[in-house]
C-alpha cells in the first residue's frame, strides 16, 4: 500500500538505534519509508555496535536521540520540562500524576527518567515539528513509558508493538494502562496477542498480530540441504543469555559426542553469559567441536547458513519470565532451506509445524534434544520434508513486504482518522 497521509509523519521512539540484534525494525522503518510514510526515529540509546546492516544505510528517516540517564543528563532533561509545565501546566500536571501512580505499582524511579525523556522530546521536537501526528513505540516497556507520555504531554495519538521479554517480565497492571490508553497494540506472534488480550479484558484497544517476516530475495535457498555427512555443520545464532537454552544445547552436542556422531558447531552472538558458556564448552570437552563467533553482519550469517546441515535453538522460559516470540533466525533459517529444530517455548511451534515445517521438543531436555538432532541428520525422507515444508511455510507467512504492508494499513487509518479530527468541521 502507498500512505496518503500529505504531510504527516510518525514518531518511532525506540530503545536503541540500530542495533544488529534488531534487524526486524529497521527493515520495518525502511519499508514503511518505501511505502511512502515520513517517520522521526527518537531512539533512547546510541547503538552497542561499531556496524550496521546496510538496511540501515538506506533510511532516510530523520535520527534525534533523547538523553539517556537521569543523573548525567538531568540539566538537559530538566529545563525543556521546566519550560512544558509552564507552557501547558494542566498536561504536565497530568502526567506527573501518572508517572506517580505507576511508581507507586513499582517503585522503578525509572519512570519518572520517561516522564522527562517524554517532556524533552515533546518541548524539544514535537512542539516544533507539526508534521508528526502519531507517535509508536518498540517494545513495551521503557519506549512505550515515553511514548505514552509524549502522548499525554503533546495531545497526539500513540500506539506500541510488544515483542517477547517487554510482555512477559512487565508488570501487568503497567501493561493494561498502555493498552487502555493507546489507539492500537501490534504484536509479532498469535501467542504474545491471546496473552495481551487476556490482560486486555474489558478494554476496546485492538490488538493486531503481525509477524516481522523476513526479506525473502535476501534469504532464499543457494545451496541444496538436502543430504548431508560427517562430519555434521551445526549452527545457533543466539545471543548469550538464560532464554536461549545454550546449555541445554551444549549438553545435548556432549551426548552425540560420546555417541561417535562426528560434528562441527557454530555459535554466532554474544551476551552477558558468554564466560558462562566458554566455561561450559571446556567442561564439556567440547573445544574441539563447537567455535563462538561473536556478533556477525548479516552477510556473514548467510554464508554460515549456506554452509549448515541444521539450524539449532533451545529456547526456554527464563527464571524471570523472559522468553523468547519467534526467533528471527528460524525464519531466515527455514527461508535459507536449512532444516532447523528448536523447542515447544512460546511461540515457535507457530513456525516450526512438528515434522512438517521443522521439528520441536520439550525444552530443557538435552538427551531428547540430542535424539531428535540425530534424526533429522540421518533421516532423509523427514529431512526432506521439513525442507520443503519450512520453505514453503516462510513463503506464505513470513514476507516482510506483505507484513509491512499490513502494518501500514493500519498506521494508514491512524492518520486519517488524526486528519479529519484536525480538520475543522
Amino acid at each position: 500500500m502507498k500512505n496518503s497521509s500529505g504531510t504527516q509523519s510518525i514518531g518511532y521512539i525506540l530503545k536503541g538505534y540500530p542495533r544488529i540484534s534488531e534487524t526486524f525494525i529497521s527493515n520495518e522503518i525502511l519499508l514503511l519509508e518505501q511505502c511512502g510514510f515520513r517517520l522521526r526515529l527518537f531512539p533512547m540509546r546510541h547503538p552497542r555496535e561499531d556496524f550496521c546492516h546496510d538496511s540501515v544505510r538506506q533510511i532516510r528517516a530523520r535520527v534525534d536521540y533523547l538523553p539517556t540517564e537521569l543523573l548525567l543528563d538531568l540539566p538537559r532533561l530538566l529545563l525543556p520540562n521546566i519550560f512544558l509545565a509552564v507552557k501547558q501546566p494542566a498536561l504536565f500536571k497530568h502526567g506527573l500524576s501518572l508517572a506517580h501512580k505507576r511508581y507507586r505499582r513499582t517503585a522503578n524511579l525509572a519512570t519518572f527518567k520517561h516522564l522527562l525523556q517524554a517532556g524533552y522530546l515533546c518541548n524539544t521536537h514535537l512542539f516544533k515539528d507539526n508534521s508528526i501526528s502519531h507517535l509508536h513505540g518498540h517494545f513495551a516497556h521503557s519506549p512505550t513509558s515515553v511514548t505514552m507520555f509524549a502522548a499525554l504531554l503533546s495531545g497526539k495519538s500513540f500506539s506500541f508493538t510488544a515483542h517477547a521479554k517487554d510482555i512477559y517480565t512487565s508488570n501487568e497492571e503497567q501493561l493494561r494502562e498502555k493498552i487502555r490508553l493507546a489507539e492500537f497494540v501490534v504484536t509479532c506472534t498469535e501467542y504474545n496477542r491471546r496473552y495481551l488480550e487476556k490482560i486486555a479484558e474489558g478494554l476496546n484497544t485492538p490488538i493486531h498480530c503481525i509477524y516481522h517476516g523476513i526479506d525473502l530475495k535476501l534469504f532464499s535457498p543457494t545451496t541444496d540441504h538436502r543430504k548431508c555427512s560427517p562430519p555434521y555443520k551445526l549452527l545457533t545464532v543466539a545471543r548469550m543469555t538464560e532464554k536461549k537454552g545454550l546449555p541445554t544445547l551444549y549438553r545435548a552436542l556432549r551426548i552425540l559426542k560420546d555417541k561417535g556422531l562426528s560434528f562441527q558447531h557454530t555459535l554466532i552472538g554474544d551476551g552477558d553469559d558468554k564466560d558462562k558458556i566458554l566455561r561450559l564448552i571446556n567442561d564439556l570437552k567440547l573445544q574441539s567441536e563447537c567455535s563462538c563467533l561473536g556478533t556477525r553482519t548479516h552477510s556473514e550469517v548467510l554464508k554460515q547458513f549456506e554452509d549448515s546441515d541444521l539450524f539449532v535453538l533451545a529456547c526456554e522460559i527464563a527464571r524471570n519470565g523472559d522468553r523468547d516470540g519467534i526467533p528471527n533466525v528460524l525464519v531466515e533459517s527455514l527461508a535459507m532451506g536449512v532444516p532447523a529444530l528448536s523447542t515447544t517455548v512460546s511461540a515457535v511451534p507457530e513456525i516450526l509445524i512438528h515434522n512438517r515445517s521443522g521439528i520441536t521438543v520439550t525444552p530443557s531436555e538435552p538427551e531428547t534434544m540430542a535424539a531428535n538432532i540425530e534424526e533429522i541428520l540421518h533421516n532423509r525422507d523427514l529431512r526432506e520434508k521439513i525442507i520443503q515444508g519450512g520453505t514453503q511455510h516462510t513463503r506464505e507467512h513470513f514476507n516482510n513486504r506483505t507484513l509491512v504492508a499490513a502494518l501500514g494499513d493500519i498506521f494508514q487509518q491512524q492518520l486519517e482518522r488524526n486528519r479529519k479530527t484536525a480538520t475543522p468541521s
